[in-house]
């Protein structure tokens, strides 16, 4: 029995089971066979695009310690901050404060959206070379695809 009638053959099976939810499949690869599972990388890449637009919206709204910032580098919230100290306000202190936890937490979400959107760039490009590699490796020596049974050998 060949790879294309024992494949045919179990995913018919699986089809009748119904209860079975998950099938393994190929995304598609160099043969140009398209599975019957699909994942649309549009998906990813769409989200992946989307936390890249966030880090750069947040990274230019976000920055209010660098908002204003003067020939030294401080922006206007530290040296209202600065001023308030100087003139022995508590608020001085706790405006302080106030930038370094927000400005702590825009570094967090930032990094979090520069994670997720290299994330899934990564991987796309891994699971594409990923499907190219297993593909190739489940090759016979005359380049067909070697049947499930004979796969089934090395696991038991």
């Amino acid at each position: 029995m060949t790879f294309d009638d024992e494949w045919a053959e179990l995913k018919g099976d699986a089809r009748d089971r119904r209860a079975a939810r998950m099938t393994l499949d190929t995304a598609g690869g160099p043969s140009g066979t398209d599975g019957d599972l699909v994942v649309h990388q549009d998906d990813l890449g769409a989200v992946g695009n989307e936390a890249f637009r966030v880090h750069g919206e947040l990274k230019k709204c976000a920055d209010i310690a660098g908002a204003g910032a003067d020939k030294e580098g401080a922006g206007t919230t530290a040296r209202a901050a600065a001023e308030l100290q100087r003139r022995n306000l508590g608020a001085g202190g706790e405006l302080y404060t106030t930038l370094e936890v927000w400005s702590s937490q825009v570094r967090t979400v930032l990094q979090m959206c520069a994670h997720i959107s290299d994330h899934l760039d990564y991987s796309k490009k891994a699971h594409a070379n990923d499907e190219v590699r297993i593909e190739a490796d489940l090759t016979g020596r005359d380049g067909s695809a070697v049947p499930v049974s004979e796969l089934e050998k090395y696991v038991k």
